[in-house]
Parts: C-alpha cells; sequence; structure tokens
C-alpha cells in the first residue's frame, strides 16, 4: 500500500470526510460541494477559525532590533540627564529643559504603548484597543503640550527638580 493512500485512509477515519483523488500536495477535503479546503501537513486549514495562520505586518527596521536599541539608549540617557539638572539647579537652562521633558514623555510613551501591545492587542480587542491607543497618543500630545508651556512660560523642569529637592 502506498503512502499517500495510508495518509488518504488515515486522514478518511480521522475527519470523516471525503478525500479527492489525485497526489496529497492537492489533496482536498470536502465538507460539502461549496467549501473546498486544501490538505497542508499537520491537518486541514479551516478558514475563520483559530487554525487561520497569523498574518505578519511586513518587516520594518524600526520594529526590529533598533526599535528596542533605541529605547535602551532612551532609558540610558535619562540617567545622566536627571544628574545634570540635580547639579545645574538653580540656574537657567531651557535646553536641558526642553530635552528632558521630551525624553521622559518619550519614555513613559514607550513604555505605555508596550503594555497596550502586550494586554489590549488589536487583533483581541478590535475597539478598545484602538479607544486605548488613540488616548495614550492623545495624552502624549497633551502632555508635551503642558511640558513646552511650563518650560516657556514658568521656571521650567530643572527649577522644579531643584524646588522639589530642596523642599
Amino acid at each position: 500500500m502506498s503512502s499517500s493512500l495510508v495518509l488518504r485512509s488515515a486522514l478518511k477515519r480521522t475527519f470523516g470526510r471525503r478525500i479527492a483523488a489525485g497526489p496529497i500536495s492537492q489533496a482536498r477535503y470536502a465538507t460539502n460541494d461549496a467549501a473546498q479546503l486544501q490538505y497542508v501537513p499537520g491537518g486541514p486549514i479551516i478558514q475563520g477559525t483559530v487554525n487561520d495562520p497569523t498574518s505578519f505586518p511586513p518587516s520594518s527596521r524600526t520594529h526590529g532590533s533598533h526599535h528596542w536599541a533605541f529605547e535602551r539608549l532612551l532609558s540610558a540617557s535619562l540617567v545622566p540627564m536627571t544628574a545634570a539638572a540635580f547639579v545645574t539647579s538653580g540656574t537657567a537652562y531651557p535646553i536641558l529643559d526642553g530635552v528632558l521633558g521630551v525624553s521622559l514623555v518619550m519614555h513613559s510613551h514607550l513604555g505605555f504603548d508596550a503594555c497596550i501591545v502586550d494586554y489590549l492587542h488589536t487583533r483581541k480587542f478590535p475597539v478598545t484597543g484602538q479607544i486605548v491607543k488613540w488616548g495614550l497618543r492623545t495624552a502624549t500630545v497633551a502632555t508635551l503640550i503642558g511640558i513646552y508651556q511650563f518650560n516657556t512660560n514658568d521656571i521650567g523642569l530643572t527649577e522644579l527638580i531643584a524646588k522639589a529637592w530642596t523642599a
């Protein structure tokens, strides 16, 4: 008995369906005349169920190792920037205020975005995931505007750190 006949008979016993004649790579399961499903090793692929293959996004340099390296570089750069804010307390450094403000907000945005991707993925939560993503983006933009206003119209972040440290 050939291996293709053994495989067809095993599949017929397992799935209880008719199997069309022909080579195994072209064999099909037939649940009815309208639906034809192609055989793949390991079982049939039934469209519209958990057997659907995961669709992967196109590869992108910004979402691979470069994305990870940027997150780590941003996190590591916050340490000397915060130390510089303590050292320069009492003097006005608007560039340090701006860079520190943007870096803190971006660091927070990337962390919250990672949580959203992990726990509220849009494939599982199509509506809630999008609402939370856009809520995070809105909060990030509002925070950046607030940091800008605070740095230009008030004392700035370095002076705030100095006052909070001595309070």
